[in-house]
């Protein structure tokens, strides 16, 4: 698959120091856009993708040549309108699709990185991302939103830019990651790593792919993004294409063709070292710690309306978690709306057809655009 088709990218030519210590320099960003901006520049909206998200967020993916991963959300008379507002998403840099990363050549070795790339964090990739305001020429955003690690990216950038957007809604997500999602994260990249040709990270040189740990890892992670009810509602106990047992190893149950299959795709579009570098960006996430263990300072400076948003089968980033952000903002006297959505979606009630969410993001968005003229 040829990653490098239809791919706009912006090349920062200045030096962005990392979290890590490093600093890179000259590295591309890939990104996309939707609808257009209006001459006053007050209509850009800006979406952080999550995990294993791209820029493609509506329309077909080039690449993959499927619906873009927020279609239900994003498009003409959607909930994010984009016959009213200019959408913009990027490729987070450690991603796969065109930013810099770890499957990019090294230009000093003339290899591929691998695991010689630099850790990146959340921080990182919020930092990259602001250059865009700069190349758009966009003096402020009027909205920032995302879900799970998209929804982070949206905190660290309202305490990076206090100013910088009128409205930001975090949706499905937390200010750090608990024991549990590190736990489930390093599983993940404990599969990769198992894997044979995963060669400590240099498969790209050698000519190799860590499908069958990607696989796994993703099979994992997938699980999390559903409820316990959802599962049973959709699968229960149903045999795939058979009338009973066959005693043996193959895949007896429709949920185990289902993690089957959601494995053998995901890896023909990702990278297992991309897998490896956002997983491990999203566990070093720690808003509070940033702040001295205050999570109000992270927004002290902040003139930002917030709407946060939850979902009442998330157990990823369940609500208990996305309330911590809403108390850590009324603590300060800020601008903050809370919804909690009835769903059986589990996490991925963002990503899918949840009719009450969609209306809910599309009633703020709409509401504080005209409130804002």
């Amino acid at each position: 698959m040829n990653k490098n088709v239809n791919i706009k990218s912006l090349i920062i030519d200045k030096p962005l120091k990392l979290d890590c210590g490093q600093t890179i320099n000259n590295f591309p960003l890939a990104y996309e856009t939707y609808g257009s901006l209006n001459k006053e520049k007050d209509n850009a909206i800006l979406i952080f993708h999550a995990l294993t998200g791209d820029q493609f967020v509506s329309g077909i993916n080039p690449i993959t040549k499927k619906d873009g991963w927020w279609s239900y959300a994003v498009g003409s008379d959607k909930a994010i309108n984009t016959n009213k507002y200019f959408i913009i998403c990027a490729n987070v840099i450690g991603g796969c699709l065109g930013s810099f990363g770890p499957s990019n050549t090294n230009a000093e070795t003339n290899k591929i990185y691998g695991t010689t790339f630099p850790i990146i964090t959340i921080n990182d990739m919020v930092n990259a991302q602001y250059n865009l305001l700069e190349f758009f020429k966009i003096e402020k955003l009027f909205a920032v939103l995302g879900g799970s690690m998209g929804g982070m990216q949206v905190l660290q950038f309202v305490s990076n830019f206090p100013n910088k957007a009128k409205i930001a809604i975090p949706i499905a997500t937390t200010s750090n990651h608990s024991a549990q999602n590190i736990a489930f994260n390093e599983l993940g990249r404990q599969s990769i790593m198992a894997d044979i040709n995963w060669t400590n990270g240099d498969y790209s040189n050698q000519n190799k792919n860590p499908n069958k740990g990607l696989s796994v890892a993703r099979m994992a992670a997938h699980i999390t993004y559903l409820s316990k009810n959802g599962l049973q509602e959709k699968f229960g106990r149903k045999l795939q294409e058979r009338d009973d047992l066959k005693f043996s190893f193959d895949a007896d149950f429709q949920i185990e063709s289902y993690l089957r299959y959601q494995g053998s795709v995901f890896v023909d579009r990702f990278d297992a070292n991309s897998y490896l570098y956002i997983t491990r960006a999203m566990d070093y996430f720690d808003l509070i710690k940033q702040h001295g263990g205050n999570l109000s300072k992270a927004f002290k400076d902040t003139k930002t309306k917030f709407l946060v948003i939850s979902f009442t089968s998330d157990w990823l980033y369940p609500t208990s978690e996305n309330k911590e952000i809403v108390i850590a903002l009324n603590a300060i006297g800020a601008d903050v709306g809370f919804v909690e959505i009835e769903s059986d979606k589990g996490h991925d009630s963002f990503l899918l057809n949840t009719p009450n969410f969609l209306d809910t993001l599309k009633d703020y968005i709409n509401t504080s655009y005209l409130n804002n003229k």
